[in-house]
């Protein structure tokens, strides 16, 4: 999936590296130690259309981007100024997480 970010196009991938990116992000923390459960808390609050969730998301989902990474802000900017239909992003958001084979079989248990 791609998406405009500052004027750039940004590929999306859903992968480990997204995973993982996503407990540093979002994650689980007690103490801190570490519990990730990122994409755990992740689904539900993207089902709710919670936007700083979709933005912890797409910035997430830009962990394999090498030398023009947005930054979290310029994602939040994005939101914040998405002249689209947010809904429908959140739904694209899902649906192509839901292609993705490292988390889809989490997303299935997710709607179960």
């Amino acid at each position: 999936m791609q998406i405009k970010i500052n004027g750039k196009e940004v590929e999306l991938k859903f992968g480990v590296k997204f995973v993982r990116e996503l407990d540093k992000v979002a994650g689980l923390d007690v103490q801190g130690a570490s519990f990730g459960m990122g994409l755990t808390k992740s689904i539900p609050a993207l089902n709710t259309a919670d936007p700083a969730v979709l933005a912890d998301v797409i910035y997430s989902a830009t962990a394999t981007v090498k030398d023009t990474r947005p930054s979290q802000d310029n994602v939040d900017d994005f939101i914040d100024n998405y002249d689209g239909n947010l809904e429908k992003l959140f739904d694209d958001v899902v649906a192509e997480m839901s292609k993705a084979n490292a988390i889809k079989v989490a997303l299935k248990n997710a709607k179960a």
